[in-house]
């Protein structure tokens, strides 16, 4: 928390003295929401010991309940602010922040309050009887400093700063070298969120899964051979088909995702968004949706089963791509805008597959498993991809999106049979894959 302190009142004062700062008549109460942010990241910093006890105890109902108040409470009073009170600007969305980060806090707190000494606590040998046992104090007969905590505590954060150059890094050229105005900053954002869905509501929750599956399953350091040859076998064949699963999410999320990029942003956002780079900007984030799905599972895969020296390895590794993405990211966006930043974004997570592979490929070579072929859809699947996009493609030219809702509902339809088309040959081609959905 004193960190936290810190960084925000050091961070504060660079956001409003020496970075751009948008005009009033536009983002009016600026300065207001850089404080209100800042604000929300310390008290959030204040419920962080009661989140790392419930993950480390899986309280997964505890998380889910308190993330959905908070996030459902701020959407409530963002939604009631902007209807009533739209001339106030950044101060709604300071203040739905605050309330969210309150809300998150307070549930956690409140829950442990109750449960700490209570008879199931009790039952469950919960290792903390207290609350005043989560709060800082010294320890009789200790350093000030534990070394060793110190060390590891350095580690994770070296592996948290890379990850959050490597996820978020156009951000901050963004912010830092102003290579976008706040209006194509707004689009990229709007564009970003949109596409970013499946990832965060179908991706990350089969990653989050699998990763847990493939630990328990096969042992950390050993090689194929000195595992158990059963639970080799099942781990790959899991394998391939999670493999091939987002494989074809992102490919008809791309293949489709091309035609119908402009009629989307226009219903959800009119003009403003489908006349500019928003369609540009939707048609390659479909690409890139394309590169999460399968940077998803071969990493989860992957980091399963890493020993300690790979994981440092590995962390050199993202070091130089983190400096490499962000090279990238800056001459990109100098060519093409806020398209450069998807670009890069689509190099980022190529690097990454390809060290996947290769370490998926190393691990299986030597048994008569291959789940990497998971990434190789049938001939069949593939051309019906190739027809659908070019038919979905012409019918975007010839009705999309200003010649009135007729056309655009022919538009729709076309899409429809081609998608239906796509998913009838996913059922006859791929029998294996279908029934492993349906049982997992």
């Amino acid at each position: 928390v004193p960190l936290g302190v810190f960084w925000s009142v050091f961070l504060g004062l660079v956001w409003l003295h020496l970075l751009e700062v948008p005009d009033p008549s536009v983002v009016p109460h600026y300065q207001a929401g850089v404080v209100a942010f800042g604000l929300s990241a310390i008290i959030e910093l204040l419920g962080e010991p009661f989140w790392v006890l419930a993950q480390a105890h899986l309280f997964v109902r505890l998380k889910v309940i308190a993330e959905s108040l908070a996030v459902v409470s701020k959407c409530i009073l963002t939604v009631i602010l902007v209807v009533l009170y739209p001339q106030w600007g950044l101060y709604i969305f300071s203040m739905a922040q605050i309330l969210y980060v309150i809300v998150l806090v307070m549930c956690y707190v409140i829950y442990f309050v109750m449960f700490l000494g209570s008879p199931e606590a009790t039952k469950k040998s919960f290792p903390v009887a207290r609350m005043k046992a989560l709060l800082p104090n010294f320890v009789e007969d200790e350093t000030f400093v534990n070394w060793k905590e110190a060390r590891l505590t350095w580690s994770f954060f070296k592996q948290s700063f890379l990850k959050q150059i490597l996820t978020e890094g156009e951000r901050y050229v963004m912010t830092f070298l102003n290579v976008l105005n706040f209006g194509d900053q707004g689009v990229y954002d709007i564009v970003n969120n949109l596409g970013s869905l499946v990832a965060r509501f179908i991706f990350l929750p089969i990653e989050e899964s699998f990763y847990v599956f493939f630990a328990k399953v096969l042992e950390r350091g050993k090689n194929v051979k000195d595992q158990k040859q059963d639970d080799v076998s099942m781990a790959a064949n899991v394998l391939e088909l999670l493999l091939k699963f987002v494989l074809l999410i992102g490919l008809t999320i791309t293949v489709f995702g091309y035609a119908y990029s402009q009629l989307a942003l226009d219903i959800y956002g009119g003009s403003i968004l489908s006349s500019g780079t928003g369609p540009d900007l939707l048609r390659c984030y479909s690409l890139y949706v394309l590169f999460l799905a399968i940077n998803g599972v071969t990493e989860c895969f992957t980091f399963a089963l890493m020993c300690k020296e790979e994981v440092d390895r590995y962390n050199f590794v993202m070091l130089a791509l983190s400096f490499t993405f962000l090279c990238i990211s800056y001459f990109l966006t100098h060519w093409y805008g806020s398209v450069g930043f998807i670009l890069a974004n689509c190099f980022n997570m190529g690097i990454r597959i390809a060290h996947s592979i290769h370490y998926i490929y190393d691990y299986f070579k030597e048994s008569t498993y291959r789940p990497l072929a998971g990434l190789l859809p049938s001939p069949v699947l593939i051309l019906v991809y190739i027809i659908s996009g070019v038919i979905t493609g012409f019918s975007e030219v010839l009705f999309c999106c200003d010649k009135g809702w007729i056309a655009r509902l022919i538009h729709i339809s076309v899409g429809a049979l081609c998608f239906a088309a796509t998913i009838v040959t996913i059922f006859y081609t791929e029998a294996k894959l279908i029934h492993f959905v349906r049982s997992q």
